[in-house]
């Protein structure tokens, strides 16, 4: 009798996880196929329902894909130059960006300095290494390595690329280099924008208003047709910045929510910011 149980209960668990697994396949199938908008050559757009629904906002997911055979990539700092921090949208208008995102997660002791490491040419921005496993780099001073990438320091040498790039920012790893959720759960939720390469070697900026944990938000990324290699968490809250402007189309987002800071949805501007990511046009 014992053992007609344990094996009743076996098939019992086992159509739990069909259920569930059917269940969260047709919540994905919201979202199966993106359709891109292409600004220009190498640069797409595409705005998508998050697969799973935020308690907050329009539970959208916004995604700039950059061909770097088409882009130029570089790093502005306000300490590097120095100069008072602006939006994304002034450093584009001022700098003359294609397109910016969050650099990284800033100290408030400056508001200037990067929490991990960050150098650009001869500038460096903060020279300490900390924990986090996740670098990325561009500006290249060799064509033997790929124009940008994520370097995963949790499986690849540090030692090995320090040199090869002029330009690198460190930050918190979200996908690893085998495509695993690198962030474990937590119960706050965040506006958030993060910078991910895909299997083509082509750039992701990724953007939400919505919050989320970033542990959910990973499983997103992950359910959706991205073909995501790695991923790097770049800011969250308020913050969170992205700002588009081709000429011909231009897009401006910023986050808002963030536990235990900004609990709602009102955010109606971009914050001023030390440090960006921006392209130019080859």
């Amino acid at each position: 009798m014992k053992h007609i149980n344990h094996i009743s209960n076996l098939i019992l668990c086992l159509l739990i996880c069909i259920i569930q697994c059917v269940c969260y396949t047709i919540v994905s199938g919201q979202t199966k196929d993106i359709t891109w908008k292409e600004l220009e050559p190498g640069l797409f757009f595409a705005r998508i329902d998050a697969p799973v629904k935020s308690h907050v906002g329009d539970s959208r997911i916004t995604i700039l894909k950059i061909d770097p055979d088409y882009f130029n990539f570089k790093l502005v700092s306000a300490k590097e130059k120095p100069e008072k921090n602006k939006t994304a949208e002034e450093w584009a208008k001022s700098e003359g960006l294609v397109a910016v995102v969050n650099a990284g997660m800033y100290r408030i002791s400056d508001f200037k300095t990067n929490v991990s490491y960050m150098k650009n040419y001869d500038f460096i921005n903060n020279g300490s290494l900390s924990h986090d496993n996740s670098m990325l780099a561009f500006n290249r001073k060799t064509e033997t390595v790929p124009k940008i990438q994520i370097i995963d320091l949790r499986y690849e040498d540090w030692e090995e690329w320090k040199y090869l790039y002029n330009s690198y920012i460190q930050g918190i790893r979200m996908i690893d280099c085998k495509q695993t959720n690198r962030w474990s759960q937590q119960d706050k939720r965040f506006s958030m924008v993060c910078i991910a390469m895909d299997k083509k070697g082509k750039v992701l900026f990724i953007f939400t208003r919505s919050p989320y944990s970033v542990h959910d938000f990973i499983n997103m990324l992950l359910s959706l047709p991205l073909e995501i290699y790695n991923a790097q968490y770049l800011e969250g809250g308020p913050e969170a910045s992205l700002y588009i402007n081709t000429g011909s189309f231009e897009w401006k987002q910023f986050g808002s929510f963030e536990t235990g800071f900004v609990e709602h949805d009102k955010n109606d501007i971009f914050w001023a910011i030390p440090n960006v990511i921006g392209i130019t046009t080859k």
